[in-house]
């Protein structure tokens, strides 16, 4: 599919779904599509980021929808409305972070997406924060793979990833030491 004429759409599509319910990230497509055509990365990374991103606006209405009708009428029940509030507020005081971290690292950015909604962060932090991280991501990709083309794709699927949460807890670890110390 990677070198199919309507691969961009497909791509999209994953990218999408992936944002707010599918498992499987958009670069299992996304790789395979810059190797088969390199002089398309930066097109296939900005179709992956845009949809990654408007999928994430759906994971943020299914957080805020789902959150009012089924949620809060349970922790109600359960007694635990204001400390789910106490968790709402300090989420919120992190967000940018969550949102960003999620959407860089390989921790399921559906999940950033939905608690987003569901703590009601603020849609622009969100949206502005989703493009940053999205576009990190996805352009890193892309980058890595029109520099290096085909030797860089194990290095990618299997460490980046990893590279890529040492970066963050080594940037968190200096904000916290030049804070802190």
């Amino acid at each position: 599919m990677a070198d199919h004429p309507r691969a961009l759409w497909v791509l999209a599509f994953v990218a999408f779904i992936e944002s707010s319910v599918f498992p499987i990230p958009p670069d299992v497509l996304m790789i395979p599509m810059i190797l088969a055509r390199p002089n398309r990365a930066w097109l296939v990374a900005a179709v992956a980021m845009i949809a990654s991103v408007v999928g994430g606006l759906l994971g943020y209405a299914i957080g805020a929808l789902a959150y009012e009708q089924i949620g809060q009428p349970i922790l109600e029940s359960l007694g635990k409305t204001d400390a789910m509030g106490e968790f709402s507020t300090r989420f919120n005081d992190f967000g940018f972070w969550a949102v960003l971290t999620a959407g860089i690292t390989p921790f399921p950015y559906k999940v950033i997406t939905i608690m987003s909604g569901w703590t009601g962060m603020p849609l622009a932090t969100f949206i502005i924060t989703s493009i940053l991280a999205r576009g990190l991501r996805f352009f890193l990709v892309a980058g890595l793979l029109l520099k290096f083309g085909s030797p860089i794709r194990e290095f990618i699927e299997k460490r980046l990833g990893l590279m890529t949460i040492l970066f963050v807890v080594l940037l968190f670890g200096g904000f916290y030491a030049v804070r802190y110390f």
